[in-house]
Formats: structure tokens, C-alpha cells, sequence
């Protein structure tokens, strides 16, 4: 972590049959309120490989923006929307928030770096996010 100062903590679990049902309703159209743009084609390859990875991807995504909205103290209200953040792994496969648009800005008036994890089992996931203060310098 940075040397900051935590600011928030969420953490969500999320039982994977209720994504499971609510993407056997909706399809595609789940899938594009829930992930980005650049989570939209990783959610794609996966699924094309092994529908189950698609839905565990999902389903951990759904639950790392949940944590992340309870971090900020927001839930999933303006400027927090589902697609404005992702959660996309970095080369090693360490999972990194990457936020866009007015929930950008919002964030960064407010907040330091915030760091994710996320965990999967058969019928469960959950993730946990921490998110720090603002450098003291940039406060």
C-alpha cells in the first residue's frame, strides 16, 4: 500500500447463482451495464472458452464494484455507475481499479490509490477493497 492513510474499506460476497439466473434473463444486455468496455472483451474471451469463467468473471467484477461503492461510501448512486469503474488485472494478474468519467474526477478530489482483492469458490465470491486518503501534499 501507499503510505497514505485508509479512508474507506467495503467488501461484498456474493453467492454466484444469483448471477448466474440474472444473466440467463437479461444476456448481453447484464453484461454491458455491468463491465466496462475493456472488461466487456475479457468477459467475452473467457465466456468463449468456458461459460462458467465467464460467469465467475462477472460475478467477481459485480462484487469488486459493490466493495469499492461501500470504500467510497456512495453505493451505486451518481457519480458511481457499474461501467465507470473496472477492474482489470495487471500483467502479473493482480486486479487494478480503473475508474472513468465523472466518477473519475469525483475520486480524485477525494481519494488516494484504492486496492482490490477478489476470491472465487464453486457457488461464492468476494472482494475487498481499501481505499486510502489523499496524500497529505494533494489534500
Amino acid at each position: 500500500m501507499g503510505s497514505g492513510s485508509i479512508a474507506g474499506i467495503g467488501t461484498d460476497l456474493l453467492r454466484v447463482d444469483r448471477i448466474e439466473r440474472i444473466h440467463a434473463r437479461h444476456g448481453g444486455r447484464f453484461v454491458r451495464r455491468i463491465l466496462g468496455t475493456d472488461e466487456q472483451l475479457v468477459h467475452a474471451r473467457r465466456q468463449a472458452r468456458d461459460p462458467r469463467r465467464g460467469i465467475l468473471y462477472l460475478a467477481t467484477r459485480f462484487a469488486a464494484k459493490e466493495a469499492f461503492s461501500k470504500a467510497i461510501g456512495l453505493g451505486i448512486h451518481m457519480p458511481m455507475t457499474w461501467s465507470r469503474v473496472q477492474i482489470i488485472n495487471r500483467r502479473g494478474g493482480a486486479p487494478e481499479i480503473h475508474l472513468s468519467g465523472p466518477l473519475k474526477d469525483w475520486y480524485d478530489a477525494r481519494f488516494g490509490p484504492a486496492h482490490v482483492s477478489m476470491t472465487d469458490e464453486s457457488d461464492v465470491v468476494a472482494a475487498f477493497v481499501v481505499v486510502e486518503n489523499l496524500p497529505r501534499d494533494q489534500a
